[in-house]
């Protein structure tokens, strides 16, 4: 397969060994490859791409970046430095004033483009085979995932297997869109993120390591962000103490402490049923059922509500609805209105900023996990941020508070 015999070992780092084995057995389409600075994502892929044309002379690649004049000095190299790791640099012509690469015993290609003209991309053609592997490198400075669907739309014809990579380093920003999308779940996708802590030594090198222990120790946030690839955020956040992650059922079944909001809604808004539990020793809130929708009957949300909660809990309801609320319990849910009162929208989102941690899980809760992701101030067109809790975008938000008011009550919030 290759001009001479190699190890894994000698070519990535030993955090990547999983999603090889995944990409090997096609256990996904899209990788999303997230990390800080030293993590070794853009050698690994080069790699991957290579062993994956060497396998399959079906196969062809492109790999892109957003700006053309960028490709040069990245994914071109990256991917000639691949063939002399594997060996096999002599029967590959590099051609980089064509952006391209090309397997003289097979006439296979890897073809370098910049998307400032994606319309560019639709006309690619390969004299045999596909494209089966694409790579989006520093994928974050595409506009967006409305881009990348487009330009996927334009690459992924004419085969049935392929393996489609976004590597970035996490923007700052936890608005931002590249961030926001990895809470997305998605049967075909599989995120993985990596840092410097996970690749040898040696590979790094003294000068390297000791710029990332001095950051640590002097900057640490900055550290967080550049190093260990996390979205610090950019200081308008509401919340900072959110995780995004998989809450299993065996988790669910010992939880406790659970309590059911619902913020109303019907044509434009929509209506937002949540159910969280509190972990009251450690301060974390988990929440992991969402019904969300608009146009929705009082009679359909009951019964919906009759599924999820069938031994007949509590709601607490916004009470600025008291028809619907009579509405509900007149159909079997034991709905009561929220006490609210005066500055109870501040008091319970400073609550919930004060919890140690606000758990989703994503996948059974999307909507939550992007409101509370998204959830921001507004700029006081200052470079600053005005001292006030925006009334937008917050349904989730609002039944999560309504559903806590018991616990809210004689808590002192900083």
């Amino acid at each position: 397969m290759t001009g001479k015999e190699i190890r894994l070992s000698d070519c990535i780092g030993p955090g990547f060994y999983g999603i090889h084995r995944d990409i090997r057995r096609g256990g996904h389409t899209h990788y999303w490859m997230k990390g800080g600075r030293g993590s070794g994502k853009s050698s690994f892929l080069s790699i991957e791409i290579m062993l994956g044309l060497l396998e399959d002379r079906n196969a062809n690649a492109v790999a892109l970046r957003k700006v053309a004049a960028n490709l040069k000095d990245s994914v071109i190299q990256q991917m000639a430095w691949a063939v002399q790791m594997l060996g096999v640099a002599e029967d590959w012509e590099i051609k980089a004033s064509m952006g391209e690469m090309v397997r003289k015993s097979t006439g296979q290609k890897i073809l370098f483009r910049g998307c400032d003209d994606p319309r560019k991309l639709k006309s690619l053609k390969f004299r045999k085979g596909y494209a089966k592997y694409i790579w989006y490198e520093e994928a974050d400075e595409f506009r967006g995932m409305a881009e990348l669907r487009s330009l996927n739309q334009s690459l992924m014809r004419g085969g049935e297997a392929f393996r489609v990579f976004y590597s970035f380093n996490p923007p700052k920003g936890l608005r931002h869109w590249a961030n926001m999308e990895m809470q997305e779940a998605r049967e075909d996708r599989l995120v993985h993120h990596s840092t410097y802590l996970e690749m040898p030594e040696d590979w790094l090198g003294q000068p390297f390591l000791a710029e990332a222990d001095y950051t640590k120790e002097r900057k640490p946030e900055v550290y967080r962000h550049e190093y260990l690839g996390e979205a610090t955020g950019e200081g308008g956040e509401v919340f900072r103490n959110l995780k995004f992650r998989e809450i299993s059922d065996a988790e669910i079944a010992e939880f406790d402490r659970v309590s059911r909001g619902l913020d109303w809604g019907y044509a434009v808004d929509p209506l937002h049923y949540t159910v969280n539990h509190f972990d009251r020793a450690r301060r974390r809130l988990y929440i992991f059922f969402e019904l969300r929708a608009t146009g929705m009957s009082n009679r359909r949300l009951a019964e919906e509500i009759a599924k999820e909660n069938p031994e007949g809990r509590e709601v607490v309801c916004d009470s600025a609805e008291p028809k619907s609320i009579a509405e509900m319990r007149s159909l079997g849910i034991r709905a009561m209105g929220a006490r609210k009162g005066p500055d109870s929208v501040p008091y319970g989102i400073k609550w919930l900023q004060d919890l140690e941690e606000i758990v989703i899980d994503p996948k059974r809760c999307p909507a939550t996990a992007r409101e509370f992701g998204r959830y921001t101030f507004e700029g006081d067109g200052r470079g600053g941020w005005r001292a006030r809790f925006p009334d937008r975008e917050n349904h989730s938000i609002d039944a999560v508070r309504y559903s806590r008011e018991g616990d809210m009550r004689h808590v002192e919030v900083r």
